[in-house]
């Protein structure tokens, strides 16, 4: 999923932009690996509260999709100084960890422990990777993020559907109840 959001908002960029953006990870002021794990343990850090605590305790009381939407909301809240930017660039943002929080509550509803840390975690720090190395959003730049959210809802909403779609079983011949 984080591959797929990373795409649909990257391959557009590219194309309202007209160059792609490919950051050369060898071009980082750090090196790559110390970004992918100083990504990887603020995600994390990031996740405990979002995913292993204030998911299962909302999910307690409510449903996973109103519970995802609820966390995502606080967690875009959470960076506070992506609301002084731009009103679409804060959109996008709120946006973006929304249906990022719709994705991973409905993905890791009744996963539990170590694995919906990591899990979580992993996916977070994967869209900030993707985002610093293929999107111009580290200049604050509004079209990146925006893309970057409308890119997220879209994979939610397919998330959602799929899992909320309702089989009909086929019907037999010569069953009465068909």
């Amino acid at each position: 999923m984080p591959f797929l959001i990373i795409l649909l908002s990257a391959g557009p960029y590219a194309l309202i932009s007209g160059t792609p953006h490919a950051t050369d990870p060898r071009t980082l002021h750090h090196s790559f690996l110390l970004v992918a794990v100083a990504q990887l343990v603020g995600a994390c850090g990031e996740e405990i509260g979002w995913r292993c605590f204030l998911q299962p305790l909302l999910r307690t009381r409510f449903g996973p999709l109103p519970v995802s939407v609820a966390v995502g909301t606080v967690w875009g809240l959470w960076h506070v100084q992506v609301l002084g930017r731009s009103p679409a660039y804060a959109a996008g943002f709120l946006l973006a960890t929304v249906a990022m929080s719709v994705v991973l509550g409905l993905a890791l509803d009744g996963t539990g422990g170590m694995a919906r840390l990591l899990l979580a975690g992993a996916f977070h720090a994967l869209v900030n990777l993707g985002m610093l190395l293929f999107m111009d959003e580290e200049t604050g730049r509004t079209a990146p993020m925006v893309l970057f959210g409308v890119a997220s809802a879209l994979v939610a909403a397919a998330w959602v559907r799929r899992r909320t779609a309702v089989t009909i079983p086929p019907t037999v011949e010569g069953d009465p109840g068909a």
